[in-house]
């Protein structure tokens, strides 16, 4: 019993140790100021993160594809829970990916949901933050999309936390986003 009692304990204590080690280190680094956002809204009118941003920042979330992406349909659903608390900490929330307005725009109607879906058309965007997956290639249907990640950056342009997985199939919940937002130090 007491074994098993260490074992347990020794796993709750390694466990966050282990999910920080699997976070993959991809886009601008952190305390950097950010690529530009070269997308449009729904309507086809440019953005910038000025537009986008809250009091505190914006979180900038590229997902690979709404369409055919089951991955990141889910998070996208899941993360229709995020606006409210993002905007009590003083952020907004808007999503990235090199689908076409008319994609997006099915899917936000679809689903209801309540934060913008932005076209990176040529994935200018996803370039410039180097985040094109480069597992396919030219002749592949995904070939422009980036890896799923997720970006805290401030009202200045300065990234201030990221949160991404090697495996396209993890997403972070809200809940370690909101975690992760509450731990930025107070100075913005």
């Amino acid at each position: 019993m007491k074994l098993a009692a260490a074992l347990t304990l020794a796993f709750a204590l390694l466990a966050p140790l282990a999910a920080r080690a699997a976070a993959w280190d991809v886009g601008p680094p952190v305390g950097a100021k950010v690529p530009p956002v070269h997308a449009t809204d729904l309507k086809g009118a440019p953005v910038s993160l000025k537009d986008l941003s809250g009091k505190n920042g914006l979180v900038l979330i590229f997902f690979r594809s709404a369409k055919w992406c089951p991955y990141c349909q889910k998070q996208l659903m899941d993360m229709n829970a995020a606006p409210g608390p993002l905007a009590q900490r003083g952020y907004k929330l808007a999503a990235v990916s090199y689908d076409p307005t008319d994609v997006l725009t099915g899917f936000t109607e679809k689903r209801g949901l309540t934060y913008p879906l932005l076209s990176d058309a040529g994935s200018v965007t996803i370039d410039a933050w180097k985040l094109r997956d480069l597992r396919y290639k030219p002749d592949s249907f995904a070939w422009g999309v980036p890896y799923a990640s997720i970006y805290v950056i401030s009202p200045k342009g300065v990234l201030q936390a990221k949160l991404a997985e090697e495996d396209y199939k993890v997403r972070p919940e809200l809940g370690v986003l909101l975690a992760t937002i509450d731990g930025l130090p107070s100075k913005r």
